[in-house]
Order: C-alpha cells, then sequence, then structure tokens
C-alpha cells in the first residue's frame, strides 16, 4: 500500500491508469445480452423451420429432423456431428419452445449476472453438449431436438450458485421447478436422457463454479479465463462421449 495524502492506495490504484467503475446496471452480463440472443437464436429457427422445412405450431417438420436432429445414426454413419449441437436449437411446436424459452429466459438472465456473460455461454454450450450426449447414451436411435439439454443444465447450475448463497432449493420456486421437471421427464414423449444429461453436466459445472457446500471456497476462484477453460474441456469430453454413443445405435446399451 502507498500512502497518499488522505489514507492509503493500493499500487494499482497508483500506476495512473484509468479506473473503471461498474454500477449494478452496466456490471458485465447486467443487461441479460446473452441470455437475450440465445432466446432470439431459438425463436428465428424455430419461425425459420416453420417457413422453410416444413414444421407447424405443433410439431416438427420431416426436413428439420431428417437434417437437423440429434440421431446416433446420421452422426455415426454420415459424419453429421454438428447435430450435436443442432438439435438443441431446433423444437417439435409452440409449447415446446414457449416452455424452454420461459426458463431459458428466467434462468439465464440470473445466471449471466452472476458469472458473467463469456462464462454463461460456456456453461450453455456444454450443458446442451450434456443433453446430446445423453439423449445419445440412451436412446441413441430416437431423433431428438430441443433446448430442454441446456435449460436442464442451467437448472443444475443454479442449485449449486443459490446454495453457495445459503439458498435452499425450496426457498424459491427452483425446488419446486426441479421437481415437476422430473416427473414431466417420464411422460411420453420427453428425451429422459437429454433432461438427465443436461442436468448432470450443469450440476457438475455448478460445484466446479462454487463449492458443494455453502462457504466453501470455490474450486476454481474467481478467474474468468479458468471458468470457461474448464468448461470448455469438460463440454469437449462431453462431445467425445456423444460421438462414441452415436456409435452404440445398432446395439443400444440401455
Amino acid at each position: 500500500m502507498h500512502q497518499a495524502s488522505v489514507g492509503v492506495h493500493c499500487p494499482e490504484c497508483t500506476k495512473g491508469t484509468a479506473q473503471r467503475v461498474y454500477t449494478p446496471s452496466t456490471l458485465p452480463g447486467a443487461q441479460g445480452l446473452v441470455t437475450r440472443t440465445l432466446v432470439g437464436i431459438n425463436v428465428a429457427i424455430f419461425v425459420a423451420s416453420i417457413l422453410l422445412l416444413g414444421s407447424t405450431l405443433t410439431g416438427i417438420g420431416r426436413d428439420a429432423s431428417l437434417n437437423f436432429a440429434t440421431y446416433g445414426p446420421a452422426i455415426s454413419e454420415s459424419g453429421d456431428w454438428w447435430r450435436i449441437i443442432s438439435g438443441g436449437f431446433f423444437h417439435s411446436g409452440l409449447i415446446h419452445i414457449g416452455f424452454n424459452m420461459y426458463l431459458l429466459w428466467q434462468l439465464g438472465q440470473q445466471i449471466e449476472r452472476v458469472v458473467g456473460p463469456k462464462s454463461y455461454i460456456a456453461v450453455y454450450l456444454t450443458s446442451l453438449i450434456g443433453g446430446s450426449f445423453g439423449a445419445l447414451l440412451l436412446d441413441p436411435d430416437v431423433r431428438v431436438v430441443g433446448a430442454s439439454g441446456a435449460v436442464f443444465g442451467l437448472i443444475g447450475f443454479t442449485v449449486f450458485m443459490y446454495r453457495s448463497r445459503g439458498i435452499g432449493l425450496f426457498d424459491t420456486g427452483l425446488g419446486f421447478l426441479i421437481v415437476m421437471n422430473i416427473l414431466f421427464s417420464f411422460r411420453g414423449g420427453v428425451s429422459l436422457g437429454g433432461h438427465g444429461g443436461g442436468f448432470l453436466f450443469g450440476l457438475l459445472l455448478g460445484a466446479l463454479f462454487f463449492g458443494l457446500n455453502p462457504g466453501d471456497k470455490r474450486p476454481l476462484g474467481g478467474d474468468e479465463k479458468k471458468h470457461i477453460g474448464v468448461t470448455a474441456a469438460i463440454g469437449v469430453v462431453a462431445f467425445a462421449g456423444a460421438i462414441w454413443a452415436a456409435s452404440t445405435w445398432a446395439s443400444p446399451l440401455f
């Protein structure tokens, strides 16, 4: 510390570089730009799917499903690796996209504000890939679409984000939301693997970002580069796992 006319200054403050002052409204992620962008992309693809690929307000079109859905045989036999990601941006109707975008809007803005836009997009994409991994692991020969894997990842991530602040699952609506979505996942026409895979990857990332228990030292500290690097590494592992799981379509493991 350096002595000043009034009190003391830290070494960084005396270097003569301009200091940037943030307010609650100007903090990185405070405006929810990434969340707004993700919702916009999903909605735009949904509209384009209706206009160009034969989808309707009640179901996904044949062309959209055949070319973009997460589907083991196409990934394994044709090398359509992009389906692991593209499947997470297509939806099978207005209710499907409406439900997913509502959860994305509610959870995404909170997470983006806490961890920042760059870490948040890394968490979202890794959760999406984790959801595809889970879907391919349980049902490699079924076409799967929807942002549910990514959204369930955000739910899992939020569990530890809240926990780090001493907020219990049922102190807010999160606990009820998790229970309802778990029950919903067991109804027909829903990818249990996609939901479960995204949720588990979200839990893993949440534990790495915030620690297992309230007051724990954060495993990765507060370093954004570490957050992004570790999250990206886990995403690569999930992607490799999805490629492998797709190859089991002729003889599913479950």
